[in-house]
């Protein structure tokens, strides 16, 4: 048995394991409102998230796209006797690249 010392005394002193009074103690705690907000404040969280991160790996991406380029032409100039007989650019000079200046803007 449990001593009167060890009892609440705003509590009455039926069972010790009652579900139902631990359910009503739990709900005096929660507040909805507060777990809406936090609900919410989770998602707009969640948006900003993504948001940075696609903005992040946008600027790592950024001239990417100009530095690719440049290494396929500075390939094509390279390589282009794989491509065409040495003696057929000889003849025709019309099928070698001309030199393409490419220009890179830095925003």
């Amino acid at each position: 048995m449990i001593g009167e010392s060890q009892l609440d005394d705003d509590e009455p002193t039926w069972g010790i394991n009652d579900t139902t009074r631990d359910f009503a103690r739990l709900m005096e705690r929660y507040d909805r409102n507060v777990a809406e907000n936090t609900l919410r404040a989770i998602k707009t969280i969640d948006e900003i998230r993504m948001a940075r991160e696609d903005r992040h790996h946008a600027m790592r991406m950024k001239g990417k796209k100009a530095i690719e380029q440049k290494a396929v032409v500075k390939e094509l100039e390279q390589s282009i006797h794989m491509v065409k007989a040495p003696l057929a650019l000889q003849q025709e000079p019309s099928l070698t690249l001309p030199k393409i200046n490419v220009k890179i803007e830095l925003t």
